[in-house]
């Protein structure tokens, strides 16, 4: 028999891990967590789990927290604790020696998709708006930036239409660049269900292997890698010739569809079965069953993204969508699956170098002035140029050009390509601050400058999970040593670069309400949410302009 659980508390929040946000329930007992499962009332997941936040339990006991902070002259060198004070006057003082002799741009941080919304939005208002350099880019960058490009290039604005109720809503399932099974498992779950239920469904899954996800489809495309654009654009040419065109859609809601189709008329069915080493037939299957079902669902997720053509699939896949009007109804729309828990939390927040908090871009003068406006400073303060991606970003660190680079709650030295450039870089670099909740780890060695942080269960904030709902996570326990949460630490750091007045964070509830109002009027409207009403009615989707909106279930 399974030994009892003894539980001091209960608390509600939502899973660490991945993008699709699950809720849960997690028991406390003696200032740790003992138990998680799952949260009936989470709208996302409806008490499912995957095996991942079970063992939560046993992963949150470990001996290598990084419990204070520590500094030193060089990287040969031993780390001596230091106070918070002098860890952040020193790195504060190098920051500014740097910008003074360098310019902005001369230093850089680089976040992570585990960041919570609140953490996102003080350092990238730090960099972009007070140290005037665009250079704040995060490992989501390697995973979400294609599908950020694609919705925006495409239908005018990051952010996915649909939700994971159009799952129950849903004639076709269309699953591209995506093992759901492994990656995702609740939404596949969810997709089982469907399929279990009401077996008419037809799943379509496109994979150049036969994963756990490909033995549910009733149409399998085991497409030569490489060849997604072709497979998408033969679709489209068989929908076109075959009539599944929704035009009174194109005609009121599309620009340049001629062009479309003059791209896709190069891909007939016949080539495309060369092109991706798939039979015909099965092509023509996919294309109809798309085309002809009264809700049509597609999934993607790295498999699509992560390619030196990853905005060009994105678009032929999205054309489709649009070609045959099935967006933004019930059971209808694109789903872009998120990697991480705060991947599109960050893309709100203005989490990459080219954007700024809600959905604007940094290469748009209105945006700039409307952000400028609620920073209250002069609009240019902020560069109009975006800021380097994630890989550049360190290319130019070991090339010299950046010489300030402060790391947060990521270890580029296991995540980032090319790792022998991240470590050149890391060498290279006059200052590279490191904060994290562990050490050592691959890229704490590097470090002059260590900061402990809070991880989950040890902070409270806001996350948004792919379908655009915002769950708070709640402080469970008391973080260990002198760690603090990510977002309290910048707040910090600005402080210590005089910038208090402009930075005068004492919760994360206030800068929740601060990055909610920036938003107001924006397609990711959060006005409406404040970590208040998420404690007390539960997760919200966005957007919800008004404090007595209910949140909208899809765009």
């Amino acid at each position: 028999m399974s030994k009892q659980i003894s539980i001091d508390r209960w608390h509600t929040t939502q899973c660490p891990y991945c993008g699709v946000g699950c809720g849960l329930k997690v028991g406390i007992k003696d200032n740790r967590v003992v138990k998680v499962q799952g949260d009936a009332a989470h709208p996302s997941s409806q008490g499912q789990l995957c095996l991942k936040p079970v063992y939560l339990p046993d992963i949150l006991r470990t001996d290598d927290r990084l419990l204070f902070p520590q500094l030193r002259p060089g990287q040969d060198e031993p780390f001596r604790r230091v106070s918070w004070e002098q860890a952040l006057t020193t790195a504060a003082e190098t920051f500014r020696a740097i910008i003074d002799r360098h310019g902005p741009n001369a230093v850089a941080f680089y976040g992570s998709g585990q960041f919570s919304t609140e953490d996102y939005y003080v350092v990238n208002k730090l960099a972009k708006g007070f140290l005037g350099t665009n250079n704040s880019d995060a490992n989501s960058r390697l995973c979400m930036a294609s599908a950020v490009a694609g919705y925006t290039s495409a239908l005018g604005s990051d952010g996915p239409s649909p939700a994971y109720e159009d799952i129950d809503l849903a004639d076709c399932i269309f699953l591209i660049g995506t093992n759901t099974a492994a990656c995702h498992p609740v939404v596949f779950n969810r997709i089982k269900r469907r399929k279990k239920t009401h077996p008419a469904t037809t799943i379509i899954v496109v994979d150049p292997r036969l994963t756990a996800t490909a033995k549910l489809a009733d149409i399998f495309l085991p497409i030569r890698p490489g060849s997604d654009v072709a497979l998408l654009n033969s679709m489209l040419h068989i929908i076109m010739e075959e009539d599944l065109l929704d035009k009174a859609f194109i005609e009121a809601h599309t620009t340049d569809f001629e062009a479309v189709t003059a791209g896709a008329a190069a891909y007939p069915p016949a080539v495309a079965a060369q092109l991706c080493d798939v039979p015909e037939a099965d092509i023509v299957a996919a294309a109809r069953a798309f085309g002809r079902a009264q809700g049509t669902l597609s999934f993607w997720s790295m498999g699509l993204n992560q390619s030196t053509s990853g905005v060009v699939k994105n678009h032929a896949l999205l054309n489709l969508h649009l070609a045959t009007g099935k967006i933004g109804t019930p059971g209808n729309g694109p789903f872009s699956l998120t990697g991480q828990p705060n991947a599109m939390g960050g893309r709100e927040a203005g989490g990459l170098s080219h954007i700024l908090p809600g959905y604007r871009l940094i290469k748009n003068p209105t945006h700039r002035a409307e952000v400028a406006a609620a920073w209250g400073i002069p609009t240019e303060r902020i560069n109009p140029q975006p800021g380097l991606p994630a890989v550049e970003m360190f290319e130019a660190v070991a090339a010299g050009r950046i010489k300030a680079l402060w790391i947060a709650c990521t270890n580029p030295m296991v995540s980032m390509p090319n790792l022998d450039v991240v470590e050149a870089a890391l060498r290279q670099a006059e200052l590279v601050v490191v904060q994290d909740a562990y050490h050592p780890t691959d890229t704490t060695q590097y470090a002059h400058i260590l900061l402990p942080a809070a991880q989950w269960s040890e902070r409270d904030g806001a996350m948004t999970n792919s379908e655009r709902r915002i769950t708070y996570q709640e402080k469970m326990v008391e973080p260990p040593g002198e760690a603090l949460p990510d977002w309290q630490i910048f707040t910090h750091f600005a402080h210590a670069l005089g910038l208090a007045e402009a930075f005068p964070y004492e919760s994360a509830a206030e800068v929740f309400a601060e990055f909610a109002q920036i938003t107001q009027g924006r397609l990711c409207d959060c006005a409406g949410i404040s970590h208040a009403r998420l404690q007390s009615e539960g997760p919200l989707q966005w957007p919800c302009p008004t404090p007595d909106h209910p949140g909208s279930t899809r765009l």
